[in-house]
């Protein structure tokens, strides 16, 4: 059993496709079918939770590099959703 994990290549695009709909959901992405810009926050709010839950789960099983890309996510999405949601 190797003592560090492996990289996937499947984790990285999950991460990046959950950043991209909670950005579509915050209004940060048109909306590719129309055209528009529009808020879900409680779409938003399940894909930042999925997230976290993500980065909870897989904590110390990730390369640095997902690890980074998670936490980066993470970091620039929470702000967006505080911004939208007028937390």
């Amino acid at each position: 059993m190797p003592d560090s994990p492996e990289a996937d290549p499947r984790f990285n695009e999950f991460v990046i496709l959950q950043a991209q709909n909670a950005g579509l959901f915050l209004g940060q992405i048109p909306n590719p079918q129309s055209g528009q810009k529009s808020i879900n926050l409680r779409a938003a709010k399940s894909v930042i939770d999925s997230l976290e839950m993500l980065a909870s789960k897989t904590r110390g099983n990730l390369t640095s590099s997902e690890a980074k890309l998670l936490t980066t996510a993470l970091q620039n999405l929470k702000p967006l959703f505080q911004a939208a949601s007028g937390e």
